[in-house]
């Protein structure tokens, strides 16, 4: 039976890839094409638009692993669409990249209906852009509604990863180039893929033993972090949220 801690480690990366699958999508490609913005463009616009129209320092505030003057060039870039009409289109292409992904998949609507108490009742402190994904209404048809839901955690866990990246003394680009991820959209990928896929300028430092060591200490603080989150499932629930997730990588 699985424990909130072990449900939060094994649930990390089918959530990750399938709640952040979208943001890499054709779904989102052809959004931006339709409405003339880049693709970093709609990312930061739709992804932080929950936060509403704000200064370019309060995005790079939740944006950590981003440089911060790619942050402010995307997000000023963005302004030429309404902050509310960005998040908007960003959800739609969550909800149709969730149908054409899952629509096969008959367990969305329990995996919903699982996640569902546990966004509910997740504390904000710490992660406002799951705060704000969370007040975005959730689509009624199960893929998207699972995907959504996925998305919201992802945000979650993203926020409180980020505050244990700081507090251990890292330095983004040093944190992202340290570890493997599993939890990314494209599934698993090192270092310097996401770094890249950051737009950290090269060449990149190679993290000596220390900075590995610690950055590992943070996954596991990341992981106590999440534990909570999940307590509201019993044990039965959290095996079968488990299960119902392995049905493979995101692509």
């Amino acid at each position: 039976m699985a424990d909130p801690r072990t449900t939060a480690v094994q649930v990390k990366a089918p959530i990750g890839q399938y709640g952040g699958g979208f943001m890499v999508s054709r779904e989102a490609k052809a959004l931006c094409e339709e409405h003339g913005l880049g693709p970093r463009e709609l990312y930061f616009r739709g992804r932080c638009g929950v936060l509403g129209e704000c200064h370019a320092d309060v995005v790079t505030s939740v944006a950590v692993f981003f440089p911060a003057a790619h942050v402010e060039e995307s997000w000023n870039g963005g302004r030429k669409m309404h902050v509310e009409r960005a998040v908007e289109l960003y959800a739609e292409a969550c909800r149709q990249w969730g149908r054409r992904k899952l629509g096969g998949h008959d367990g969305c609507a329990r995996i919903a209906e699982l996640l569902e108490p546990v966004v509910a009742q997740a504390s904000p402190v710490g992660a406002p852009l799951f705060a704000g994904w969370r007040a975005v209404p959730l689509p009624d048809d199960p893929p998207a509604r699972a995907v959504q839901l996925m998305h919201v955690l992802r945000e979650l866990r993203g926020g409180l990863h980020a505050n244990a990246v700081l507090a251990a003394g890292l330095d983004p680009l040093e944190a992202t180039l340290a570890a493997t991820h599993d939890a990314t959209p494209f599934g698993y990928a090192d270092g310097v893929t996401i770094a890249r896929f950051f737009t950290w300028p090269e060449p990149y430092p190679t993290p000596g033993p220390e900075v590995v060591a610690r950055r590992a200490e943070v996954e596991e603080t990341t992981d106590d972090l999440m534990a909570p989150v999940f307590s509201v499932l019993r044990d039965s629930e959290s095996d079968e949220l488990i299960e119902l997730l392995r049905f493979g990588h995101a692509r």
